[in-house]
């Protein structure tokens, strides 16, 4: 039905019988043109498409990087094999390797570096994923199981496992680090958390700090009043990979790969919960299991390197932040480089340290805290004095 209506012109009014405007539907609703809908579905399927290369580009360059960190990591161990107080040629370390004899430099590489090489992979890769799963679920750039306090629960507990219940054997006391492990991060947790603020990054440093210094200050006066638990724990209390047997890293292997497993498993999951747990949940993800299981990987890792070696502090701290600057905020990124550069720390720290007093070592653990101790302050002095 068309619909008249007067309009003026020189003979008369004249009746203007034309439909609805150019571009309306009839009912006031503007209809989109053609070719202008094209182009809107043309310019996001561009946008799309430059993302996805993008994000190609970057997986590319961080598996590049990954690669790179193994190559590094390949180093890494032939020095820590070759490199002493007794210089060995690499040819010479694969011919004995292979075909071990009876001669000094046999001697040295099977009885002496080939464990603390194997103790330092296991032990750099246990710390590094432990820092980074501790990062990744505090949110809080600071966290390391030294600063937060769990080694030193381990410590005091593997003093108490020696000086009151007379136990020496790895495999016994293994289990007792685990318990001082999984108790002191609850503790500094609660410490951290309490107050209006909660758990912010400085708070949980100052309270895992405050809880280290009171057990290690426990520990020190509790071995000096059992000479026998002194005389055992004064060098293991050092953080050294030299002065074990291979069988040291036999028994603390099946926990060490138990708490790897776990940590590997869980990338995905902390990248969902670090939206938020509303947003973990959208996606499929249950936070509550994440973080349980993170602790779990935390206890395992933690307490398993500290039991076969003593405390060694910031490599969780300068690995996990070293692989973040380089790879961002994805987690299952930041996990495969944690466990790629923690052992070549590790295994370099050990290095420097039978060069530096030579023909004397240095403890591996001395040298991490001489890395170590300068990124702690500098990420200190980043975050605001507000947050305490």
């Amino acid at each position: 039905m068309t619909v008249g209506r007067a309009v003026p012109g020189r003979g008369g009014d004249v009746t203007d019988t034309a439909g609805p405007p150019s571009g309306d539907d009839g009912r006031g609703a503007a209809r989109i043109p053609a070719a202008a809908a094209a182009d809107s579905v043309n310019s996001v399927d561009s946008v799309a498409a430059a993302r996805s290369r993008e994000r190609a580009r970057g997986n590319a360059l961080r598996a590049g990087g990954a690669l790179l960190a193994a190559g590094l990591l390949v180093l890494a161990v032939i020095a820590s094999l070759a490199v002493g107080s007794k210089a060995i040629p690499f040819g010479d370390v694969v011919r004995l390797l292979l075909h071990p004899d009876n001669s000094d430099a046999a001697h040295v590489i099977q009885e002496l570096r080939v464990p603390r090489t194997l103790l330092g992979l296991g032990v750099g890769a246990s710390l590094a994923l432990a820092g980074a799963l501790m990062q990744a679920l505090t949110r809080n750039p600071l966290a390391d199981p030294g600063i937060l306090g769990v080694e030193a629960g381990a410590v005091i507990a593997i003093a108490a496992a020696i000086g009151l219940f007379g136990l020496h054997g790895l495999g016994e006391f293994v289990w007792f680090s685990f318990a001082g492990s999984a108790i002191t991060a609850v503790v500094v947790y609660l410490i951290g958390s309490s107050g209006r603020t909660g758990a912010t990054p400085v708070r949980l440093a100052l309270a895992g700090t405050a809880v280290s210094a009171a057990l290690a200050a426990s520990t020190q006066a509790f071995v000096l009043t059992d000479p026998k638990a002194f005389e055992q724990y004064r060098y293991w209390g050092t953080g050294a990979l030299s002065g074990h047997d291979l069988a040291v890293a036999v028994k603390v292997a099946p926990f060490m790969l138990a708490g790897l497993v776990i940590a590997m498993s869980l990338g995905k999951s902390l990248n969902a919960i670090a939206l938020g747990d509303d947003m973990g949940q959208a996606l499929g993800v249950r936070p509550g299991r994440t973080r349980a299981l993170g602790v779990v990987a935390v206890t395992l890792l933690c307490g398993a390197a500290t039991a076969a070696v003593g405390p060694i502090g910031f490599v969780g701290l300068v690995v996990a932040q070293a692989a973040r600057l380089v790879v961002g905020q994805d987690n299952r990124w930041v996990l495969l480089y944690s466990l790629l550069l923690g052992p070549v720390l590790l295994l370099v720290a050990d290095i420097v340290g039978r060069l530096v007093l030579w023909p004397a070592e240095l403890e591996a653990g001395v040298v991490t805290a001489f890395i170590g101790m300068p990124v702690f302050l500098a990420l200190v002095r980043r975050r605001r004095i507000a947050q305490l």
